[in-house]
């Protein structure tokens, strides 16, 4: 019998979701990749309706593109080859490996996972294959024994690479030493052996008030602790992993940008650098929420489920409010799901998003949507039409749009293409394109139309963040202790 030694890596998991694992990993893979090593961050399974498009032309989780960012590596379908995008309140589209692999119900895709778990080890070996530190994000908590059997997402992967874990619990939201006791309850023995150690996220105060604390986890676990991490009070800065990390912005400036959040809102980040604006004034309006009278512009953002967010905005009576808007001259633009409609009708033949059919859409501008199988993934470079800017973003879309208002287009893509949709009267616009407010000469022409000014370098101001983020890790965390777990990692191999 010998050991032969595998890339280090290390996975953190969580005692459940939105404990801050994200956060974490990004931290971890800037502290990393600020030291030297080719860091590469992975998650086997991800949920979430915001997602990002690879070069290779495949998505993967926003998350874990930030965490890419971090490490200084380009985007790879491999860092995150199962991607679940819920449609419904019961079925997801799985997305394996950067491509649709189908539309499931929760208990069919629990049928898939032992078939799917091949596909994530193969996409694990080639993150690992070129660097020198994986650092990989759970999903949710091992502590959820019921969904245990082909585990994918937690200890059943850990368990199929042989990964050190270490337990990520959050004291923010209540109740951690019973999180962290409760998990190491549940967990069988061989999992409770795999955690290496535990840390405490989101701590306010000072931190030596917990000792008691800590020494009373380690008591009852036997895991060690591993450090308490301050509240990172900049964390707000940073790309929103799913809805529920949604804010408004923190500027109270003169142009005001007001976002109706549809049910199934997806691909928000072009909220991002707008949050971020000193002068721009943005406001989330939910459900059971009138529109404001008093907005520069609304911006209708991208969804998973266009016809069922279009009944949706009738609902809420937006469609009224919108009308007003526009009567009073405001400016109004559709992204992706809300370029769809804005339009005279949006058509579903194959009955991809449900049952087939057709409905009107919001009428504001003079194109027709058909949704169709195939799924645009491209990154895109190209012009603001109407102010020249330079711009980047990507396309992630089904389906296609024509008619008379196309031929004033929103942008024009690699040089040519034209993309989009402009009102005769110019009020009113629709682009496929996502992300492109993160360029800043577009942000700032397109500020500048609403009489705003923009000084937010944005790219410059996240990697500044990131930097931030990962010197905070430094001062609560021993880095050189965690890349020693991460080196433990071996596989044993029996020569008979």
């Amino acid at each position: 019998m010998m050991t032969l030694a595998k890339t280090p890596a290390l996975m953190i998991q969580g005692t459940g979701s939105n404990v801050g694992k994200s956060l974490i990993v990004a931290g971890l893979c800037r502290l990393f990749a600020n030291r030297g090593l080719k860091v590469m961050p992975f998650k086997p399974q991800n949920m979430s309706n915001n997602a990002a498009v690879t070069v290779d032309g495949g998505e993967i989780g926003r998350a874990q593109a930030l965490q890419a960012m971090a490490a200084r590596q380009p985007l790879s379908i491999h860092m995150n080859p199962i991607l679940l995008k819920p449609e419904s309140e019961t079925g997801s589209q799985v997305i394996v490996q950067g491509k649709r692999f189908g539309t499931m119900k929760a208990r069919e895709y629990g049928q898939h996972k032992a078939e799917l778990l091949p596909r994530v080890i193969e996409s694990f070996s080639e993150i690992e294959s070129d660097c020198d530190l994986v650092l990989v994000e759970g999903a949710g908590s091992p502590a959820e024994i019921n969904l245990r059997s082909g585990d994918i997402a937690n200890m059943g992967f850990a368990e199929a690479v042989n990964l050190p874990v270490i337990l990520c619990g959050d004291i923010d939201r209540g109740g951690v030493i019973a999180s962290l006791v409760g998990t190491h309850t549940v967990l069988e023995a061989a999992e409770r052996i795999r955690i290496e150690g535990f840390f405490i996220n989101r701590f306010r105060g000072d931190p030596s008030l917990f000792e008691d604390g800590m020494l009373e986890i380690e008591s009852r676990t036997g895991w060690r602790g591993l450090g308490v991490v301050p509240w990172f009070t900049d964390a707000w800065k940073l790309p929103a992993e799913d809805a529920l990390g949604l804010a408004n912005g923190r500027g109270n400036g003169p142009v005001k940008i007001i976002v109706p959040v549809p049910s199934r809102i997806a691909n928000f980040d072009d909220l991002d650098p707008l949050r971020l604006e000193d002068g721009v004034t943005l406001e989330l309006i939910h459900a059971g929420q009138a529109l404001p009278g008093d907005a520069d512009l609304v911006l209708l953002p991208g969804s998973k489920s266009t016809m069922a967010d279009l009944a949706f905005f009738h609902e809420q009576g937006w469609d009224i409010d919108l009308k007003a808007h526009h009567r009073r001259g405001g400016r109004i633009l559709g992204v992706c799901g809300g370029y769809q409609m804005l339009g005279q009708t949006v058509s579903d033949p194959d009955g991809i998003e449900g049952a087939s059919g057709s409905v009107r859409g919001l009428g504001f501008l003079d194109v027709d949507t058909v949704l169709t199988p195939e799924k645009a993934l491209t990154v895109v470079a190209g012009q603001h039409v109407a102010s020249s800017a330079a711009l980047t973003g990507y396309e992630i879309h089904i389906g296609r749009t024509a008619g008379p208002d196309t031929q004033r287009p929103f942008v024009r893509l690699q040089g040519e293409r034209a993309e989009g949709a402009v009102s005769a009267d110019g009020l009113v616009s629709g682009t496929y394109v996502h992300g492109l407010f993160g360029a800043d000469p577009l942000r700032k022409a397109f500020l500048a139309e609403l009489g705003g000014e923009s000084s937010l370098a944005y790219n410059v101001q996240i990697d500044q963040v990131l930097d931030e983020l990962a010197a905070h890790l430094e001062t609560c965390m021993d880095a050189e202790q965690l890349f020693q777990i991460a080196k433990s990692r071996t596989e044993t191999i029996f020569d008979f």
